[in-house]
């Protein structure tokens, strides 16, 4: 199954090559690689770059089995060279020297019944300064509202904290007043006792 491309006829797209990255962005003077996966074996390979702003569809290099290189008109060796795999399943294209003038999207293609196959195309953009990474915006750190102001007015504030402030005054005061209940039974059964003596005498 292909599909024809509409910039040139007897050019199919076809399943049976796929190609990574779908793109890249680099900076002017680096270098780059396109890498192309066949289903199967295949004597060569050839590689295309269409221009968009030229509408021009061009051939690069055509790389055979045993790594021979033949190279289209007034494309540079320096620039462009094709590196396979043993199991021919596997070319990149690498670009050296990037510059604006290599803009375009970049197919790796085989021959089969008279016709060219292409992969899925790679878009690559060469530009003098590469944008900075957007940064990830982090919401604000919401801090709890504390309970309470300061331990010196708590206890003179209403609020949250004056509970925790109150009910452990309040048990002492209970506790305090529990513990006299003893000592002041003892009084009163002591002065009775006086009261009594005085009065007998």
């Amino acid at each position: 199954l292909c599909i024809l491309v509409s910039f040139s006829l007897g050019f199919c797209t076809n399943l049976l090559l796929s190609q990574t990255p779908e793109r890249i962005l680099a900076q002017t003077n680096n270098k780059t690689e396109i890498l192309c996966e066949l289903k199967k074996e295949h004597t060569g390979i050839y590689w295309y770059r269409w221009s968009q702003e030229r509408q021009n569809f061009e051939f690069l290099v055509f790389s055979n089995s045993l790594g021979k290189a033949t190279y289209g008109a007034n494309i540079s060796k320096d620039k462009f060279s094709v590196h396979g795999v043993s199991s021919r399943t596997s070319y990149s294209l690498h670009i050296r020297h990037l510059h604006a003038s290599d803009n375009g999207t970049y197919y790796c293609s085989v021959s089969q019944s008279s016709q060219l196959l292409l992969g899925s195309g790679t878009q690559l953009g060469v530009v003098d300064v590469l944008p900075l990474p957007q940064k990830t915006t982090q919401a604000p750190i919401s801090k709890k509202p504390m309970r309470c102001v300061s331990k010196r007015n708590a206890a003179s504030k209403k609020g949250a904290c004056s509970p925790l402030v109150w009910v452990p005054l309040a048990a002492s005061v209970l506790i305090l007043l529990l513990s006299l209940v003893p000592t002041a039974h003892r009084l009163h059964r002591l002065r009775r006792r006086l009261w009594l003596r005085v009065h007998r005498q």
